[in-house]
């Protein structure tokens, strides 16, 4: 076992997020809390977490990619996003898998490098060829059964925190990471 700053994690979880050097995320229920607000005159409003932003910019300071991939299409996804530095952004996604494909090769990366957090059925395509699956602790309960890790924080509440803090931990460069609440 090895200890993080949210509890202790099993040897096999630490040993493959060792390995990651590109994230992949979904982004309702993971970034959010799932919930969408609709305004009368038709505008989407989300709430991000400032730690979620962090771990971002953190692992983009040592290296680690970071890439969305989403069923919704949103300008909000696309501001968020692009505020962070995340450079690969594919909205209003089907099948997943075409653009984790893409991205493989895009960046050079295997599939065993590869982190993916997500919280419903739609991701498990993805979370079953990546080398490190993780749920949010309030995903649906098939996929947390099907993840390699559940993180102890609720999606839109510091779940993508947890799991940049556990990347970076894992890799002996938490110490050397520059975030931004941002």
């Amino acid at each position: 076992m090895q200890q993080t700053f949210y509890g202790p994690i099993a040897q096999s979880v630490w040993e493959k997020a060792a390995k990651v050097k590109l994230l992949i995320c979904d982004v309702d229920g993971v970034f959010s809390d799932g919930r969408i607000y609709l305004g009368n005159q038709g505008e989407e409003l989300k709430a991000f977490h400032t730690r979620d932003g962090y771990g971002i910019k953190s692992l983009l300071s040592v290296g680690v990619q970071v890439a969305v991939i989403t069923g919704r299409q949103s300008h909000i996804v696309e501001q968020r996003m692009s505020a962070l530095g995340v450079e690969h952004i594919y909205q209003g996604v089907d099948d997943k898998l075409m653009p984790f494909n893409e991205l493989l090769a895009k960046l050079d990366v295997s599939a065993d490098e590869v982190a993916y957090i997500g919280d419903d059925v739609v991701d498990l395509p993805v979370m079953q060829h990546v080398g490190l699956s993780v749920c949010v602790a309030d995903g649906h309960p098939y996929v947390k059964q099907q993840a390699t890790w559940v993180t102890n924080t609720h999606g839109g509440h510091g779940a993508v925190r947890e799991l940049t803090d556990l990347l970076l931990l894992s890799q002996d460069k938490f110490q050397l990471s520059h975030g931004m609440s941002v």
